[in-house]
């Protein structure tokens, strides 16, 4: 029994194609619905629609491109998302944003700036994060790190390394090589460093700045004073933190967010024309005393280098030292030189038993290639040349 005839609609008939054979198969037939005419209707009513649709996008893509001058606009019209979409992929996130995600419950960053050379692999970064990594209880310390970085390269370096790093860049200004004290480029870059950081404190976020040749060995915390504003390390400590003869060094500090330190912060990149050709360490050292800090009621604190040490004057006790800097050295090359051997001395004490911790007397074996005398060998550099206290302002 034929069962196409059996179930067949009364609207549909039956085609049959025989099928023969001259070797003796018998001929079949197969049944096949054919095409009625509502279907085709419907198929010619789908043709139309698809034609009219194609036929308004392109006149509606040639009106954008009209107006526009842009092929992005097309996409525009039709997915309003479109440029949102794009601009999330090519936008760098805000400082706020990379802040944010990086800070303290109680609103505080660790901030360090970096250029090419300084950033490259096997140079001062690779020996900044092994300090961490070394330190006691200093590695949870970098998920707060923020690495500005002032060129492209520092910047993509850090986006390999890094989980928090923001790009600062400066239009007209190549921040890439290796800046010599005192040339042209390091004045412009400590400068763009003082105005970076005020931004830092507008924004309401503390900060822990450090240059990267500053090696992490221990927590810096708990030794920073309670209720100061401002807090330094020094090249010279004389012994009491409240002594304004101590000289300061602008490599590593302690900063609240407030009203007060905002102010001082303005005062001292402002006062660089009034010192032209003078680093803000130096600035900071001839504004220390003026009355304008005493008037905003500015606590300045010197952190004693027992704790906060550096090569122009070493912490003398293994046992108390919390960071080390590579202060007081001139050259890439001898920076890298102590800072290797420093990172050594640290992990030969740590290996000790505690009791020759305590009692051993064990002291760094830097400087070696740095020195205080290396920084009078600025004036060869061949950079750019540098500008004398007292030059012209870069301004």
């Amino acid at each position: 029994m034929n069962l196409s005839h059996r179930f067949a609609s009364p609207m549909l008939k039956t085609a049959r194609l025989k099928v023969s054979s001259r070797d003796g198969i018998r001929s079949s037939a197969v049944d096949m619905p054919p095409c009625s005419g509502s279907v085709r209707r419907a198929a010619v009513v789908f043709l139309f629609a698809i034609t009219i649709t194609c036929f308004l996008v392109y006149r509606s893509a040639d009106s954008l491109n009209t107006v526009s001058g842009s092929s992005s606009s097309i996409l525009t019209r039709i997915l309003p998302s479109y440029d949102s979409f794009k601009s999330l992929e090519i936008e760098e996130p805000k400082l706020e944003d990379v802040l944010r995600r990086a800070a303290t419950r109680d609103g505080t960053v660790i901030l360090t700036t970096l250029n090419e050379a300084w950033a490259a692999p096997g140079s001062v970064l690779d020996l900044f994060f092994e300090s961490f990594e070394i330190g006691e209880g200093t590695s949870v310390l970098l998920n707060h790190l923020v690495i500005i970085a002032l060129d492209a390269k520092a910047y993509s370096r850090c986006r390999e390394v890094h989980e928090h790093c923001f790009s600062l860049e400066t239009e007209g200004v190549d921040f890439s090589g290796e800046a010599y004290f005192m040339t042209r480029s390091y004045l412009k870059m400590m400068w763009r460093r003082i105005d970076f950081l005020r931004s830092v404190l507008e924004l309401g976020y503390n900060f822990v700045f450090t240059d990267a040749d500053v090696m992490w060995f221990r927590n810096p915390f708990p030794r920073f004073y309670r209720y100061a504003d401002f807090q330094i390390a020094c090249d010279h400590y004389l012994g009491r933190s409240t002594d304004l003869e101590n000289r300061p060094n602008g490599g590593f500090s302690f900063v609240r967010s407030n009203n007060r330190t905002i102010l001082f912060y303005k005062f001292w990149y402002a006062s660089r024309i009034k010192y032209p050709g003078y680093h803000d360490q130096d600035v900071l050292n001839f504004i220390k005393t003026e009355p304008f800090i005493s008037h905003i009621g500015l606590s300045i604190r010197f952190l004693n280098t027992a704790y906060f040490g550096g090569l122009c004057e070493p912490s003398k006790d293994l046992n108390l030292v919390r960071t080390m800097h590579a202060n007081c050295c001139f050259g890439m090359d001898s920076k890298l030189h102590d800072l290797g051997i420093m990172l050594q001395d640290w992990r030969d004490f740590m290996s000790l038993p505690l009791h020759l911790k305590q009692s051993s007397g064990f002291s760094w074996k830097v400087p070696q290639n740095c020195s205080l005398d290396s920084l009078r060998r600025y004036d060869s550099a061949d950079e750019e040349g540098s500008e004398p206290p007292g030059g012209e302002s870069e301004e």
